[in-house]
């Protein structure tokens, strides 16, 4: 399989999952700026989107959007348990979580990363993250994740995402149980070895 990735970038999410299932991958490097591979060749063949991540199979069949993409991950190893059975309510549990992280929180971020994006709208976008974050916190009192059944790739996603707000200006500092989530999550060794991948740690 092959995972195109932009370092730092939502396709984190899926790199992070591949090495939780303990799967082989080749990581290629890809330009969301650019829309060019480090060979120089053109990303919108591989996703006429232009947009990370991409998976592509042995076979060469493509699968893109992050949550969809970290769902066949988890489910080509059920032994990692990086996600509920198919069929089982803490399934669509888990399809709750992936949609709010990739509609109210990923999509929220965009506008700040956005440069011309008004300079009046970002505090009121800031705002509203801010608001979402504070929920998902308060969602995360008392448990160590966010299924009942444990560590599952929301999780990943969530850890990704909210990593975001160093960048942008929302602060996330004032919300322990997120901040002790992302501690619990940055601790793992899979974690640890996409963050090295994608050169974001020493």
């Amino acid at each position: 399989m092959k995972l195109y990735f932009s370092p730092g970038a939502c396709s984190l999410s899926p790199h992070i999952a591949l090495y939780e299932a303990g799967l082989a991958f080749e990581a290629v490097l890809a330009s969301t700026k650019t829309k060019k591979l480090a060979d120089g060749s053109d990303f919108l063949a591989i996703n006429p989107k232009g947009q990370v991540p991409v998976l592509e199979l042995d076979n060469g069949v493509r699968l893109t959007e992050g949550p969809a993409i970290v769902q066949y991950v988890a489910d080509q190893v059920p032994a990692a348990q990086l996600a509920p059975a198919a069929g089982t309510f803490e399934r669509y549990q888990l399809q709750e979580w992936l949609n709010f992280i990739t509609s109210e929180l990923h999509k929220g971020f965009t506008p700040l990363f956005t440069p011309n994006t008004p300079a009046d709208y970002k505090p009121i976008v800031a705002q509203r993250l801010g608001e979402r974050l504070s929920w998902v916190d308060q969602q995360l009192a008392g448990r160590d994740y966010l299924l009942p059944s444990g560590y599952s790739v929301a999780d990943i996603y969530l850890f990704v995402v909210s990593g975001w707000g160093q960048y942008v200006g929302v602060d996330i500092s004032g919300l322990p149980n997120l901040v002790a989530l992302r501690g619990r999550i940055a601790a793992r060794p899979a974690v640890q070895a996409a963050l090295k991948a994608e050169g974001l740690l020493k």
